[in-house]
């Protein structure tokens, strides 16, 4: 097993994995793979479902599941644990119950581990998040250790920046000028 984590420029591999995509009866499960039709997909790792600090960055991803999709952006969470597991946190856990992206499923590991984010000690992700462009190449990584969340505007923000696809500056934010329209006044 690698410990190295898939890095900017790299092709985001290919998968097909069960998701957890509702919490009704018999409507609960689906498959996607990373054909995301020409948009641009958020992918974040969480290590374990039924812990402390995963569900508060599920549920703040999805209070700006909606953010993502005015960028055009596909979210998907994941983590190593099963559908059937997904399934039965999204049903106890009241702030996971009304998702409105994917909760994808590697129990066979194998997408953690090609994305180079599985702790070798406990087989589980890390804290992982990806964004890729609608070519499928992977434009920025970022992994926290296994005990801190992570900020989700930073997220949104970087994606905004890469959505620019000019210069930006530290600390930009979508209602800044970036650095090449500055230039370009000059």
């Amino acid at each position: 097993m690698s410990n190295r984590v898939l890095s900017i420029g790299s092709t985001f591999p290919a998968f097909k994995k069960k998701v957890v995509v509702s919490i009704e009866k018999g409507k609960e499960f689906t498959e996607i793979t990373n054909e995301t039709s020409g948009k641009w997909t958020v992918m974040f790792w969480w290590p374990k479902d039924f812990t402390f600090v995963c569900p508060t960055e599920i549920a703040e991803f999805n209070k700006k599941s909606s953010d993502f999709a005015d960028r055009d952006a596909v979210l998907i969470g994941a983590s190593t644990d099963s559908e059937f597991v997904h399934a039965a946190w999204r049903r106890d856990h009241a702030d996971l119950r009304d998702l409105k992206f994917p909760m994808l499923a590697d129990t066979s590991k194998s997408l953690a581990e090609e994305l180079g984010i599985l702790d070798a000690d406990e087989k589980i992700a890390y804290r992982a998040t990806f964004i890729v462009d609608p070519q499928g190449i992977v434009r920025w990584v970022s992994v926290y250790d296994l005990s801190v969340g992570r900020n989700v505007q930073e997220v949104l923000r970087v994606l905004d920046a890469l959505q620019t696809d000019e210069l930006c500056p530290c600390n930009w934010t979508n209602d800044q000028k970036t650095l090449t329209a500055e230039l370009a006044l000059n």
